[in-house]
């Protein structure tokens, strides 16, 4: 049973509500997860569920599948919502859990939907009551478990994962909404597809829509559905984005991949897609700003200056013709020849210097601005680079315990290719530039 459950008028239950199933059979979706023979299928019907975490995107059956484990168990069921729950709280219906088990040998369901809404505190309450057996615990997150779900917590659990609804399922979902009074209704298959297209594998955003839809053709029941006037009465597709969740990470990782893989038209894809979530186009100025030189560096100099001035427009123009300079500046990194040289260079003399700690400087490049450091030695015997045949001298220069080492490693790609074999001509290295 829900702890706070009031009995709600059917009048004023919301479609979405209204059509949650109450048992497997008609538990639509997550195929996979409840296909014949299953554990999770077993667990369920023999009454032997585990603590779980349900993690997945909004509407896709996540506390629905904890309500058909409440119909399915002896047990009893309480369910929380995270975001009006507090730790007293919690462990007061851990305690009542407790009584239970010992004064009626009856186990008790915990459901706690949003679990990720719980800080580290509140989250912690429930550890001794699952060490216990006091308590079985379903949590419901749209969040990383690994971020977002204590790591004690996640070991006494199994996480499943939930995915989009499918256009299959959630056109059944569509047949079902509209039977009954409503089959006097006719949704075309374009119009169902519309439908389908707008709600992003979303059941509840779906059933919100298609509820929408049922109001308004019981008042105007000629109305012609489609396309059209579907788009016009229910708009279009709204892009959901956490800018501190884990939809923003995935799709800043894919887009700088991308542009690293050298595929200027996922770049520009990804781009659309973080602008029109409403992503702060300087976050994603920025983040390109750092893939010039991390993944380009000196195959192509002009990388940074135009990720630079690609910035500076962002700054200057803002949304949303901002977005033509980023797209310029993506196109442009995508296409330029790669090299992390310079980033792997800097790697490996930052592991250096943390292991091998503050070594000698040679004297001879140190700084002498007194007589006293001249006679000790600082600065004797330096060659001056430019008095060279060709502008260069031999010189040590790093310190004497990793005086061969070599950080900077070029692979030979354009810009570095000219200047690695610069480098060799100054030295006097025979290359194909000599030839």
């Amino acid at each position: 049973m829900d702890l706070f459950s009031i009995r709600t008028p059917d009048a004023l239950t919301p479609l979405a509500e209204k059509m949650r199933p109450q048992n497997l059979k008609d538990f639509l979706g997550q195929t996979l997860l409840i296909k014949k023979n299953s554990w999770l299928l077993k667990a369920i019907e023999q009454d032997q569920c585990p603590s779980l975490i349900l993690w997945g995107p909004p509407g896709s059956g996540k506390t629905t599948l904890a309500r058909v484990i409440s119909h399915q168990t002896s047990k009893e069921f309480i369910q929380l919502n995270a975001i009006a729950t507090g730790a007293k709280e919690l462990k007061e219906v851990c305690e009542a859990a407790k009584s239970r088990r010992r004064m009626y040998q009856k186990g008790t369901i915990l459901f706690v939907d949003e679990i990720h809404r719980l800080n580290k505190a509140q989250q912690d309450v429930f550890l001794p009551f699952l060490e216990s057996g006091d308590i079985t615990l379903i949590g419901a997150t749209t969040e990383n478990p690994s971020f977002e779900v204590n790591s004690a917590l996640l070991s006494r659990s199994r996480v499943i994962i939930f995915e989009k609804h499918t256009e299959e399922t959630l056109k059944q979902l569509i047949d079902k909404a509209f039977l009954g009074e409503a089959a006097a209704f006719h949704l075309s298959e374009d119009a169902k597809s519309y439908l389908v297209e707008i709600s992003d594998g979303d059941a509840r955003r779906l059933l919100n829509r298609v509820e929408e839809l049922l109001k308004f053709l019981k008042l105007n029941p000629e109305q012609v559905i489609d396309r059209a006037f579907l788009k016009e009465t229910l708009g279009t597709l709204s892009l959901y984005h956490d800018k501190k969740g884990d939809q923003h990470y995935d799709l800043i990782s894919a887009f700088i991949k991308c542009l690293r893989g050298s595929d200027p038209d996922a770049g520009l894809y990804y781009l659309a897609r973080l602008l029109e979530t409403g992503e702060d186009p300087k976050f994603v100025a920025r983040r390109l700003v750092i893939l010039a030189s991390e993944d380009i560096g000196n195959a192509e100099p002009r990388a940074l200056e135009i990720a630079l001035n690609g910035f500076r427009a962002v700054e200057v123009i803002g949304l949303p013709e901002c977005a033509i300079n980023l797209a310029q500046v993506v196109v442009f990194l995508a296409c330029c020849p790669k090299s992390n040289a310079s980033y792997m260079g800097l790697k490996k003399a930052q592991a250096e210097v943390r292991s091998s700690g503050n070594l000698e400087i040679p004297k001879d490049i140190r700084n002498a601005p007194t007589q006293f450091m001249k006679n000790i030695g600082y600065g004797a015997d330096y060659n001056y680079a430019h008095e060279g045949q060709r502008g260069w001298m031999p010189q040590q220069f790093l310190p004497d315990a990793i005086q061969n080492t070599q950080f900077y490693t070029s692979k030979g790609i354009g810009f570095e290719k000219k200047m690695k074999e610069y480098l060799n001509w100054l030295k006097g290295v025979s290359t194909e530039t000599d030839k």
